[in-house]
């Protein structure tokens, strides 16, 4: 029975099936997870007619050793960091976000990655990746003994 039932759900998150069997709409997942530091204190920004929403970045670093083979204690050391623009849409967390995040916190990101386009103050059109976040988990002591 628990075969079947988890066989049922399988079928049901891959795909679905309408009445038209010609229409077939396949399941798909837009998760991110982001571990890392803030790097600016949050703005709150509101567009005519749109509800607020609170903007920050976090930086991720991904560190690597070069040399000639993976167990060389000499090799080099790398670093990158790679910065995220993160939204907060949600009300409650959005607020949460706008009054306890805070430059240099330790915070863990759960959200969807978003493509869009822009037009900049010289009016030319540029592409952004956005990370609209579902939930913070904050990691930095100072902020977690605030809440």
């Amino acid at each position: 029975m628990l075969r079947k039932a988890s066989s049922q759900v399988f079928r049901q998150f891959v795909r679905y099936n309408s009445a038209d069997s010609s229409l077939v709409l396949e399941r798909s997942i837009n998760r991110v997870q982001l571990l890392g530091r803030v790097g600016q204190d949050p703005v709150m920004r509101q567009v005519e007619g749109r509800n607020p929403v609170t903007i920050f970045s976090v930086a991720t670093n991904e560190t690597w050793r070069s040399g000639e083979g993976e167990n060389n204690p000499t090799g080099d050391i790398s670093q990158k960091t790679t910065w995220h623009r993160v939204s907060v849409f949600k009300p409650g967390l959005r607020d949460v976000a706008y009054q306890y995040v805070k430059k240099g916190s330790r915070i863990l990101v759960e959200g969807k990655l978003d493509y869009g386009e822009y037009v900049d103050k010289n009016q030319v059109r540029r592409q952004a990746t956005t990370i609209i976040a579902d939930n913070i988990i904050f990691l930095s002591d100072s902020v977690r003994d605030r809440t």
